[in-house]
């Protein structure tokens, strides 16, 4: 089980996906959806908009 490295919450795979295309391929700590969101300044809808892009792309991250 993997936990949002700031606010503690359980991460679902498409987090995970995320933080590591979009923070760090090798993070080992990862962020939740709304604290990704805080940290780069976007939406959440913008983030869940990404993560289909990626999906659509084929991308592995997000299989």
């Amino acid at each position: 089980m993997a936990i949002c490295y700031v606010c503690s919450k359980e991460v679902s795979k498409n987090e995970i996906g995320l933080t590591k295309k979009l923070i760090n391929k090798n993070a080992k700590d990862y962020y939740c959806i709304s604290c990704m969101a805080e940290y780069l300044e976007v939406t959440v809808e913008e983030l869940e908009d990404k993560i289909e892009e990626f999906k659509d792309e084929g991308c592995m991250l997000f299989k």
